[in-house]
């Protein structure tokens, strides 16, 4: 199998990534921070070492960074954390459902209300659309840097200017832009959640939630902290505070050696292929009248292409490329308000996403076998 779902999780990984969840398994199974002993210093020196990476990828402070299970996990607890006890938030239409499914419970919940601002092609217009929607009681802004079906890049450093003009905290979902744009805390956000698994080359099982230290979030989750355990209440000690029970040792020792895989690459160099890649497929689609390509001239993109096939659903045509030996996603992406806004929200997209492992030659194979189903000689 050809990946070409890196959206959803690179694969493959660099061996070194290979290499080092091996090692964790093999030397540092201690549990970290919460013995005096070899074993869990080991181990926790480990985990340090990877904190104080992601703290120079993402110019934070490296209190700062948190680990967590996923990118779902660090919207909820960014989400929660500002919104549980009430307010207004507005979010972007091109939300992933980690984002619009807390702000809907919270919603039916909780009492918070919400916004939806319209993403536009303009980028002016975009930002507009958010600030018009802010009142008095509004605490967040909450914005994909990236969306995850179409790749779209929205105006995140404006948004995080017209937050700090509002006073709020920005949310931003990095998951599809860590690894491939250029995002630190130097952009504005309060807020950075991200993946370790996608563009990071991380295992599975990892991810991040990384913040300035502006707004303090009340918890989600409480438990061991390995710190002020004689108390009841939750550690104000960041990151202990947002990260209760032990950390995953072994997916964080390969997302260090991910990251570190980034920083050699770049992300400029990676953004540079995978970019060529998809205009290879994009010039190929656009030859055929009956392919739909959702991009639209005066928009910029994540390297993410989103098509369908005349009549074809797109679960029809994943399937028939799965069969083909290629690894594409078809369906909704986990995205309704971006389908939504798309007007796919029945039919889905097929979603093209290349990885630093992709070549122009896996490229062609997939092309040819497009268009064999745009030909209709094949489904």
């Amino acid at each position: 199998m050809i990946n070409f779902d890196n959206s959803a999780t690179t694969f493959p990984k660099p061996q070194s990534v290979k290499n080092a969840v091996a090692l964790a398994v093999e030397r540092f199974g201690g549990n970290p921070g919460r013995s005096g002993h070899e074993i869990s210093k080991a181990a926790a020196e480990q985990v340090f070492n990877v904190r104080e990476k992601a703290a120079r990828l993402f110019h934070a402070e490296v209190e700062n960074v948190a680990f967590t299970a996923n990118c779902t996990y660090a919207l909820n607890m960014a989400i929660k954390g500002i919104l549980q006890y009430g307010g207004h938030t507005v979010i972007s239409s091109l939300e992933h459902n980690s984002a619009s499914r807390p702000v809907y419970n919270l919603y039916k919940n909780r009492g918070v209300k919400y916004s939806i601002a319209k993403v536009e092609p303009d980028d002016e217009q975009t930002v507009r659309n958010f600030e018009e929607l802010i009142n008095a009681d509004t605490k967040c802004i909450i914005c994909t840097a990236a969306s995850n079906v179409t790749g779209q890049i929205t105006p995140y450093r404006e948004l995080a200017r017209l937050a700090q003009k509002k006073g709020i905290a920005f949310i931003c979902d990095c998951a599809q832009a860590s690894g491939v744009l250029d995002i630190t805390l130097d952009d504005g956000m309060d807020f950075i959640c991200t993946s370790g698994h996608k563009g990071l080359y991380g295992p599975t099982g990892t991810g991040l939630l990384i913040t300035n230290g502006k707004f303090p979030l009340s918890t989600i989750i409480e438990g061991g902290t390995g710190t002020t355990s004689a108390e009841l209440t939750q550690s104000d000690t960041m990151p202990e505070r947002l990260e209760s029970g032990t950390v995953n040792t072994v997916g964080i020792m390969g997302l260090g050696k991910g990251i570190d895989f980034v920083n050699t690459k770049t992300q400029a160099r990676i953004f540079a292929h995978e970019t060529a890649l998809c205009e290879q497929m994009l010039n190929a689609l656009r030859k055929h009248r009956n392919i739909t390509v959702y991009r639209d001239d005066n928009a910029h993109y994540a390297p993410i292409v989103a098509f369908n096939i005349g009549e074809y659903s797109s679960e029809e045509v994943t399937e028939y490329l799965n069969r083909r030996g290629f690894a594409l996603r078809g369906g909704l992406q986990c995205s309704a308000l971006a389908h939504h806004s798309l007007g796919t929200l029945l039919t889905g997209v097929v979603r093209f996403s290349p990885s630093a492992f992709n070549d122009r030659r896996q490229v062609a194979m997939l092309i040819h076998e497009i268009e064999k189903i745009a030909a209709g000689n094949v489904i």
